[in-house]
C-alpha cells in the first residue's frame, strides 16, 4: 500500500469538513481543552457518576473488560476514562517477528514514506522532520514506512509498545490542539505537525523507531511513563528535546504512555524495516496486540 502517490489529488473533504476546521481555526482550543482537563479531575460523587453514565450511552461503552466495571469505582471521569483493562484483556499476537498496534483505534493512513512527505489524507501531507521536530530526527525514516492510527472517545487509551525498546531521546513539541478525527484530517492541512505532539525515538532491533502521541482539541493530558504528565500547561514555548541519563527500556507490550480524550499514534520506521499487515486499510479497526506488521530484519540487521 503506497498512498503517497495520490499527493497531486484534490482532497475528499465536504464542505462540512471545511467549515468544521474553520471554526476550529477561531476557537480557543487551548483554553477549552484545559477546562476539559479541570472538569475530568473534579472527584464530586454526583457530578462524575453522572459524566461517566453519560459519557458511556453517548459512545456506547461497556466496562466488561475493564479492571473496574462499575462507574462508582472511579475517583474521577478521566480515571475512568484512563482505565486499565484486566489481565489477559488484550493479549499479545504470537511470534517475535510480529509488530503489534500499540493501541485500540482505527488506522487513518498507513504506507511507505514518499522521500520525507508522510501521507495525511486526499490532498495532504506533511514532512517527517515537521512531525517529530527536527531534520536530525527524520533522517533515518526517509523513504521508511508509518502507520497513523486514529484513536475516537470509546477507546481504551493507554500506550502500549509495538516491539521493544530502549528510549533514546523524546521531544515536546508546543502546538495547536485541533481535532484529529477523520473529518479534520481531511480538510486541514498538516494537522498532525501542528498540533502539541510528545515525539519518542527509541532503539530497536529494527533501528531507530518513532511514536509520535499527537495532542487534540480536548486532550487534556499527554503522560509517558518515564515522564509523567507532560501536557498541560499547553505552552507556546520552543520545542523542548531530551535524552534520559538512564535510558528506560520498555518491554514489547508494556504501557509507554496514555491521553486524557480520543487523539492520534503515528509510528515511523526505518526503510526496509517491516512490512504491513495486508489485511490492514484506512478505517480498519484495531486492538491492541493484534499485529500491525512483520520485521523483515533480524537483530543483526540480517533479512529475516
Amino acid at each position: 500500500m503506497n498512498p503517497s502517490n495520490h499527493h497531486q489529488a484534490a482532497t475528499d473533504a465536504s464542505l462540512g469538513d471545511r467549515l468544521f476546521s474553520l471554526l476550529q481555526l477561531i476557537l480557543p482550543t487551548r483554553f477549552l481543552s484545559w477546562c476539559i482537563y479541570k472538569l475530568t479531575r473534579i472527584e464530586s460523587q454526583g457530578f462524575k457518576n453522572a459524566f461517566i453514565r453519560v459519557f458511556m450511552s453517548r459512545f456506547n461503552i461497556s466496562l466488561a473488560e475493564a479492571e473496574f466495571e462499575l462507574p462508582e469505582s472511579y475517583r474521577s471521569f478521566n480515571e475512568f476514562f484512563t482505565r486499565a483493562l484486566k489481565p489477559g484483556a488484550r493479549p499479545l499476537s504470537d511470534g517475535a517477528e510480529v509488530l503489534l498496534s500499540p493501541v485500540d483505534g482505527a488506522v487513518s493512513q498507513l504506507g511507505q514514506i514518499d522521500g520525507d512527505r508522510i501521507f495525511q489524507a486526499k490532498g495532504h501531507h506533511y514532512t517527517a522532520a515537521e512531525l517529530l521536530g527536527g531534520e536530525d530526527l527524520a533522517r533515518p525514516f526517509i523513504g521508511g514506512e508509518f502507520a497513523t492510527i486514529y484513536l475516537a472517545p470509546n477507546n481504551y487509551h493507554r500506550i502500549h509498545m509495538p516491539l521493544a525498546g530502549t528510549l533514546r531521546e523524546w521531544v515536546y513539541v508546543p502546538g495547536r490542539l485541533f481535532s484529529v478525527n477523520p473529518a479534520t484530517a481531511r480538510a486541514m492541512p498538516k494537522v498532525f505537525a501542528r498540533n502539541e505532539r510528545v515525539t519518542a525515538i527509541f532503539d530497536t532491533e529494527l533501528g531507530p523507531f518513532a511514536m509520535v502521541l499527537v495532542g487534540a482539541f480536548f486532550v487534556g493530558s499527554i503522560e509517558t511513563v518515564w515522564a509523567g504528565m507532560i501536557s498541560p500547561p499547553h505552552r507556546r514555548s520552543p520545542l523542548a528535546r531530551y535524552k534520559p541519563v538512564h535510558p528506560p527500556s520498555l518491554e514489547r507490550g508494556m504501557e509507554m504512555g496514555r491521553f486524557n480524550m480520543g487523539s492520534t499514534v503515528i509510528l515511523l520506521a526505518p526503510p526496509g524495516a517491516l512490512s504491513w499487515n495486508p489485511a490492514l486499510g484506512p478505517a480498519t479497526p484495531l486492538r491492541m496486540g493484534q499485529v500491525l506488521g512483520t520485521k523483515l530484519i533480524d537483530v543483526g540487521g540480517a533479512r529475516a
